[in-house]
């Protein structure tokens, strides 16, 4: 035990029981307060997935500029004991039901979603190693991913292929509307949604946010402790280039984005301006 760690006992010794007993009180009334401003901020599974992702986000950049970030690293450890995160390459590894490998949205020259995140999942479990955490890169129909457990997992997709409209350029990040971490779920969305933007400069697109993405299969194998989002980093027709020229840009966005919820950092959405 440290100097600093033994000072701290001998101090609180010092305090009489009957004092010991009030603070305590105090920060669970404190601890109670803070959990109530975030969660009065939420609207659930009523609200559609655009709706839901915006409010989220605004009540957790709310609470972090209100109060310090706190716990780190240190403070997961000791609620969720290893320190593990997943990164799913989305439709990677064969179909249970076909057997068979769907590549995702494909352009007409043959370039594939597949690619796109498999590169992109292998250099972010790179960058997230070489903070110091411990990655299980997975496919996406991985044998693993039933009850799989871990302080955070992001599955990485990438959208349409196709001239959609000029507005059909950006990213989409989003949790189960039904999940019974809602609160971590959120704060990884949040973290998310403000990494990844400030890394890419890609605009954060919620309206296109569809059913599929927040009723997605992994979100219901995983175990229901297991805070997880899945993110489509961009669209293939109008963010083509950095989705396949600057992957490591991609890929830095989403370890920022997961580092951020690890290490409990503070989240200011002030930039994003949505459409």
């Amino acid at each position: 035990m440290s100097g600093r760690s033994r000072a701290g006992l001998r101090k609180q010794e010092s305090i009489p029981p009957s004092q010991q007993v009030m603070r305590h009180l105090a920060a669970a009334v404190v601890a109670a307060a803070a959990l109530a401003t975030v969660f009065t901020a939420w609207t659930p599974a009523a609200l559609n997935p655009s709706e839901l992702a915006g409010q989220l986000a605004a009540a957790l950049e709310r609470k972090a500029a209100e109060e310090p970030a706190a716990g780190g690293i240190t403070g997961l450890m000791a609620e969720g004991g290893e320190l593990r995160i997943g990164v799913v390459a989305g439709h990677s590894g064969l179909h249970p039901d076909t057997d068979y490998i769907d590549p995702g949205s494909t352009c007409p020259d043959g370039l594939t979603e597949l690619q796109i995140n498999q590169q992109v999942a292998e250099l972010t479990k790179n960058a997230l190693e070489a903070a110091g955490l411990q990655v299980d890169l997975l496919e996406e129909w991985d044998d693993r991913l039933y009850g799989y457990r871990a302080v955070a997992l992001v599955s990485i997709h990438a959208d349409a292929c196709e001239p959609i409209n000029e507005l059909a350029t950006g990213y989409k990040v989003t949790a189960a509307i039904e999940t019974v971490v809602q609160d971590k779920s959120q704060r990884l969305v949040a973290c998310m949604v403000d990494r990844y933007g400030r890394a890419t400069g890609l605009r954060f697109h919620p309206g296109s946010i569809t059913r599929d993405m927040t009723e997605y299969h992994t979100f219901r194998e995983i175990h229901s402790q297991t805070p997880a989002v899945i993110i489509e980093t961009g669209f293939m027709y109008l963010d083509r280039d950095i989705l396949t020229k600057e992957p490591e840009k991609i890929a830095r966005g989403i370890a920022d984005g997961i580092l951020c919820y690890v290490n409990n950092e503070p989240i200011d959405l002030s930039w994003e301006q949505q459409p």
